[in-house]
């Protein structure tokens, strides 16, 4: 996701899945489940939740006024537990936890970074040619985007591009995807600097949903300096879904609903 502050597989999740009425997108909106306190410092860049545990990737670097962080945060209190900082040339994006690693991109060094899930002890970097936005898995593949309207497939192994597809709805290519997370045979990305969500597939790249999370904020917390809505997270066991946003003092469970 990047950016620059602006200014002012296991038990598939039970959500509704999108359903395809000719080639147009569904439109769906929202009902707050519950929230829960958020570091309201993290410029949030990725988020994921793995076993009960809820790791985030955030970002900013001396550039920006600012330090990026891998951290593991408890969900009920919003405590961070655990965290790192990155070397502060870097811009941290979106994490993804592979095996017992967690994987890091960085916005514009086209450098990405592996941990250990347990001590976050760096492993090793690797490189990519593109900017580094938002990253997820299928079970089988690393599924990254890049700030475009192209999702990226990369060897998990390797860390190597393997496929990519366009990313369209009705009326065109849909950009700025941001921090990713696979649901239910779906890649769910967060549309940078909007208060929507495109549900993709990822077969063909055809946005098969919208969510529209306008208002999730209230008037009086987006009077404090919040940014952008950034960061989905799926509790695939339990059927619970997460979001958050980039120094927002709340994360929110959701469930989302066709509109009427």
């Amino acid at each position: 996701s990047n950016q620059q502050p602006t200014t002012n597989t296991p038990t598939p999740v039970v959500l509704p899945m999108a359903t395809v009425r000719g080639d147009t997108a569904v439109q769906y909106t929202y009902r707050v489940i519950n929230s829960y306190p958020h570091d309201p410092t993290a410029f949030t860049q990725g988020l994921v939740w793995d076993d009960g545990t809820v790791y985030e990737g955030t970002g900013l670097s001396r550039n920006y006024g600012g330090i990026s962080t891998l951290r593991r945060v408890d969900l009920e209190s919003g405590d961070v537990l655990q965290s790192i900082n990155l070397p502060d040339q870097y811009f941290g994006e979106g994490i993804v936890v592979w095996d017992e690693r967690i994987i890091q991109l960085t916005w514009q060094s086209h450098v990405g970074f592996i941990y250990d899930k347990t001590s976050f002890e760096l492993l090793e970097e690797f490189s990519y040619p593109t900017e580094g936005w938002g990253i997820t898995h299928d079970g089988e593949k690393l599924i990254m985007s890049d700030g475009t309207d192209t999702l990226y497939f990369w060897n998990p192994e390797t860390l190597e591009e393997i496929g990519r597809v366009q990313v369209h709805d009705e009326n065109g290519p849909v950009v700025r995807l941001n921090e990713l997370e696979y649901i239910n045979g779906e890649v769910w990305a967060n549309v940078w600097q909007t208060d929507r969500i495109a549900r993709i597939d990822p077969a063909d790249g055809r946005v098969t949903g919208w969510v529209d999370l306008t208002g999730l904020l209230s008037p009086a917390q987006r009077l404090n300096h919040v940014d952008v809505l950034n960061g989905i997270m799926v509790d695939a066991g339990n059927g619970r879904l997460f979001v958050t946003g980039k120094y927002w003092p709340l994360l929110f469970e959701i469930e989302v609903e066709p509109l009427p």
